[in-house]
């Protein structure tokens, strides 16, 4: 499991700990108040500052020897602050994981807290100006968004019952969008966004920079090999080019150091050829998230 399971999971994953999802918890951390400053400011996220120093042209700061590794430190002690005292406006303290399908369900069926609600997603709206209704919101952050009509579906109510949120959940998953599930700050959880490499802003960080805005599944993906009949559809689905055909051996194989253990590619296989193994059973994945 990954460090976060072992600091906030009490024995288990720590998206599995009902804790990280109970209104006590959000007391004790204030996250109405910071929520509402977050989400009120969410636009400035994209152009936050570091040490003083813009995030513009960040990929290029980041590669400068010693410039680079100053911000990338700073970076990611923000990303992760879990101070009394961190920004909202920059959203310390907030980073997700990639999630499978099977688990996103027993979050919105078990765990989160009410109401849940579905609201545009904001890397698509701030990146392609295409409002989308796809991310999931529970708990104390529905009650804040509610209160902001750039984020709610016109014409729509926002709230939706646990049933129709594992329905749309799945929806969305068979469309492609991988789920992620989100501390916000941590180790209070409150959403699971569907969304798609390179235009989600947690997995573009991550990709493009480096930076643990989000981290890979407990999971990766194995190919069985008898049932594969290398059609390649899962290659198409892929998102992080982690699945390849091999002609001499006639199916498909995967890079496990690649692969987010999402679970996306499943719905393109009509052979039942791919499965979801914990990544701790796989030697090149184990431990890299």
């Amino acid at each position: 499991m990954c460090d976060w399971c072992t600091k906030h999971g009490a024995g288990k994953k720590w998206y599995m700990n009902a804790r990280n999802y109970s209104n006590e918890l959000a007391d004790e951390l204030r996250a109405k108040e910071y929520l509402s400053e977050q989400w009120t400011n969410f636009e400035q996220v994209y152009i936050r500052k570091i040490m003083g120093i813009s995030s513009v042209d960040l990929g290029y700061k980041l590669r400068l020897p010693i410039i680079g590794r100053v911000l990338r430190w700073q970076a990611e002690r923000m990303i992760h602050s879990e101070s009394k005292n961190r920004n909202p406006t920059r959203a310390d303290g907030h980073f997700g994981q990639v999630i499978p399908l099977e688990e996103a369900k027993i979050i919105l069926g078990n765990l989160a807290a009410e109401p849940i609600i579905e609201n545009y997603c904001m890397c698509r709206w701030m990146q392609r100006g295409i409002k989308e209704r796809c991310c999931i919101n529970f708990g104390v952050l529905s009650t804040v968004i509610e209160r902001l009509p750039r984020f709610i579906p016109e014409n729509n109510t926002a709230r939706i019952s646990r049933e129709e949120a594992m329905e749309r959940i799945e929806k969305h998953n068979r469309r492609g969008y991988v789920a992620s599930v989100w501390f916000q700050p941590v180790p209070y959880i409150n959403a699971i966004c569907s969304c798609e490499n390179p235009e989600c802003g947690g997995l573009r960080l991550r990709q493009d920079f480096g930076l643990h805005t989000v981290y890979k599944s407990e999971y990766v993906m194995r190919v069985n090999a008898d049932n594969c009949q290398a059609c390649g559809m899962c290659v198409h689905k892929c998102q992080f080019g982690a699945i390849r055909l091999v002609p001499s051996l006639g199916r498909a194989i995967v890079d496990p150091r690649k692969c987010w253990g999402c679970g996306v590619c499943r719905h393109s296989c009509a052979h039942d050829a791919l499965n979801l193994v914990p990544r701790d059973e796989v030697p090149a994945a184990r431990g890299s998230y």
